[in-house]
């Protein structure tokens, strides 16, 4: 029997929950885990329909090979407060939705059938962390991750801490300390054995040793020709942990990297090397499903940040997320500061014990990520509380020595308790508020911000956002202006070495409660759409990217005549990594312009823009007589690497339909898949809201509407595979467009 065995299929669901539905089992929806226990619609929405409690019921048949063996559940994440029994006994009680937990079954199971019961609470419990005050953004409600069954021997590995030590230095050492459980108390006498494993899976060393004890520290030492995780080759290697005694053994796989993360008053170093930190903050919800996507969807949404953004570092706002995106930005090279959950709000005496627990689930959970560099150890913009955040502050440096502490404040003049100053700077908005006389600025000098003489570690953690929210279909005037305000953040972050690095608001829109967003249960504040759709401001992070990996040419403009005030397109930004841009004009005449590097220095790709001076002689007048297509070409030194044209006559010609996934397997088993409208020369049709309808068939299911509408010309939705292989055809229509299909693959 496998240690670990995958527990999400036919669980019966049913709302509301009564204590003697723990010794009965309940009729009602089959489901399969990840699940929300509510599926909201895009927008206008009443959030209080998942404050409620929901039942989860399985049955567990107990085979007599089990009978002698240690069992239970792991529970990724469920939300909120969520109870688990067995044959009507309470087993286990976890208040935190964001970490895992496991559920010891053993002393409960009887031979044959075992009717396993999840009480799930999404009520908004002020005792528990994130909640108490308001929250900007939705805790949905459901066991939205997986759930595996445990099986082991009376003693097990516990837990697997990994230190690496040395790291710049030729030999390097790796410090492993190893935990077991031992429910039953039995005494000990075995052996460790761990194997450290070269990336291609070859053994660089062994070491055996005896057990001693709940923790045994085992070293391996002097050790050669061991490539750094880096973000260009994030190279990992792997530590296979056995345990053996006289009546059981045990063993388990981790995997890990050699790197060195450092923030001082001067920046950022990783491996000794200065690095800028350029990235945005990721909330883990998507449409309809809310928390409940699996490891396709997580992992897509660190390659799009790393791939399609170019950042480099994701704050986990506000809380610990899924381990498939954090396995995946270690495989990737994409940092990651991770926090504790909450908004604003600090509780009292029993709140702040849970909050001080969920610092030890998060670091205790991923510790032995080398793509994690920064623990955050404060409540998202609450005040001060020195006395609360000195324990949040002890018992991270107690757990993981070898990565500093950050704390995300909001308010100036704050108590640096932590070794990182993280800052939420809205500074370049409030130049804008009726009672401010304060000049456009992007970003607070670092020493009014602190009230400190001297500079101290310093990371911008959130800018723009609510500042400036932008919805998709806006007026082009203003996606300049969402994009510029980037721009100008951007250039100011790079341009102060006392900055290690800034992180904006946000990835993407999301849901949020009733009292923020645009009053329609979203906030606007993403670089992307809900669908994780690029708007303008997007591509001010993709251009900053090298171009060797990919080359972005992206005109902020819907070329149309009379969308801005007053009329016309210019001045024009186009945000590009190239060299310089050609605008071809029908006449035959062109116009040569490069990156405007007096405005924006410091950026290592400033956007070019196109001026009215730009343009040649013989279509200075051109405006308001005629209106014309246009080519736009991206060099790099004289070579062409990229082209778009625009038509001044654009027709609906086309739905596009691009999925992530051309194939889903049993572990990759989702998919989101993009519908665009296009124009003849293939550019998305920002204005149209036409409705879809969705046909598919074959072995998958469809998350969400089947008829939904396009926002700012595109929309998505997310197929999941229902267990059986074959071909899922998926058929798109509408009134305005020819009917669109694709073919993905369930193997």
């Amino acid at each position: 029997m496998s240690r670990i065995q995958d527990f999400c299929a036919a669980w019966t669901f049913v709302e509301g929950f009564e204590e003697e539905w723990a010794r009965a089992r309940q009729s009602g929806e089959t489901v399969e885990l990840p699940h929300t226990a509510v599926e909201l619609p895009f927008d206008y929405f009443d959030e209080r329909c998942y404050q409620r409690q929901f039942t989860y019921q399985k049955n567990l048949v107990c085979p007599p090979d089990m009978e002698d063996k240690e069992v239970s559940l792991v529970f990724d994440g469920a939300m909120a407060d969520a109870k688990v029994f067995v044959n009507g006994a309470l087993v286990a009680n976890h208040p935190d939705g964001y970490t895992p937990f496991e559920a010891r079954l053993t002393d409960h199971l009887t031979s044959g059938d075992n009717l396993i019961t999840v009480s799930i609470d999404g009520t908004e419990n002020p005792d528990l962390p994130p909640f108490g005050g308001q929250i900007d953004y939705l805790t949905y409600a459901g066991i939205y991750r997986e759930v595996w069954l445990k099986v082991t021997d009376s003693v097990s590995i516990a837990n697997i801490r990994i230190e690496t030590q040395h790291v710049l230095q030729q030999e390097k050492t790796v410090v492993v300390e190893c935990d077991i459980a031992n429910p039953k108390n039995l005494a000990l006498e075995g052996r460790w054995r761990v194997d450290l494993l070269a990336p291609d899976g070859s053994i660089v060393k062994t070491q055996e040793t005896d057990l001693a004890g709940p923790r045994t520290r085992i070293e391996f030492q002097q050790l050669e020709d061991i490539a750094l995780w880096t973000l260009e080759e994030p190279t990992l290697y792997r530590l296979k942990v056995a345990l053996h005694t006289a009546s059981c053994k045990d063993e388990v796989t981790n995997t890990f990297g050699f790197r060195t993360a450092e923030f001082s008053p001067d920046g950022f170093r990783l491996n000794g090397e200065k690095l800028k930190l350029i990235g945005l903050n990721r909330h883990q919800s998507f449409p309809y499903s809310g928390y409940a996507q699996g490891r396709a969807s997580q992992e897509k949404d660190a390659e799009i940040l790393k791939e399609e953004l170019a950042c480099n570092i994701v704050r986990t706002s506000h809380y610990p997320q899924s381990s498939w995106f954090l396995d995946h930005c270690d495989r990737i090279g994409l940092l990651v500061l991770e926090e504790i959950p909450g908004w604003q709000h600090i509780g009292g005496a029993k709140w702040q014990d849970e909050a001080v627990e969920n610092v030890r689930r998060m670091i205790e959970r991923d510790w032995n990520h080398p793509s994690i560099i920064l623990w955050g150890v404060r409540i998202n913009e609450s005040p001060d509380d020195d006395a609360f955040y000195r324990r949040t502050n002890a018992l991270a440096r107690d757990l993981d020595p070898t990565r500093q502490t950050g704390g995300v404040r909001k308010h100036t003049n704050s108590s640096l308790l932590e070794d990182v100053y993280t800052f939420n700077d809205f500074v370049l908005g409030e130049f804008e508020l009726p009672f401010s006389n304060r000049p456009r600025l992007p970003l607070r000098d670092q020493n009014e911000v602190t009230g400190l003489a001297k500079n101290v570690p310093y990371l911008v953690t959130e800018y723009n956002g609510h500042m400036f929210p932008t919805k998709v279909f806006d007026q082009e005037q203003r996606q300049a202006e969402h994009v510029t305000r980037h721009l100008d953040i951007l250039n100011a972050a790079y341009g102060d070495d006392s900055i290690a690095g800034c992180i904006g608001w946000c990835m993407f829109d999301y849901n949020t409660h009733n009292d923020f967003g645009s009053g329609d249960r979203v906030c606007h504040h993403g670089v992307m759409t809900m669908f994780r759709e690029p708007k303008f401001a997007a591509f001010a992070y993709a251009s900053q990217g090298d171009p060797d990996r990919r080359v972005v040419l992206e005109p902020v403009t819907f070329w149309a005549r009379g969308e801005r005030n007053i009329g016309g397109t210019l001045p024009l930004i186009i945000l590009s990594n190239c060299d310089q841009v050609r605008l071809n004009f029908p006449s035959g005449a062109h116009a040569d312009v490069f990156p405007d590097k007096n405005t924006y220095p410091h950026l290592p790709h400033p956007p070019i823009i196109v001026r009215h001076e730009h343009l040649p002689e013989s279509e200075l007048g051109s405006w308001g007589t005629k209106w014309y297509d246009i080519e736009i070409i991206g060099y790099l030194g004289s070579r062409e690497v990229a082209r778009r044209n625009y038509v001044s006559n654009p027709v609906a010609d086309r739905l596009q339909l691009s999925p992530d996934r051309s194939e889903l397997t049993a572990a990759q088993n989702e998919t989101r898949v993009v519908i665009r409208a296009l124009d003849q020369v293939g550019n998305l049709l920002p204005f149209i809201d036409a409705p879809i309808n969705i046909q598919l068939s074959g072995p998958a299911t469809l998350i969400g509407p089947t008829c939904p509408s396009l926002r700012g010309g595109a929309t998505a939705f997310w197929i999941k595979r229902t267990g059986n292989t074959g071909a899922i055809s998926v058929r798109v229509s509408s009134t305005r467009f020819e009917d669109s299909e694709i073919q993905i693959v369930a193997s």
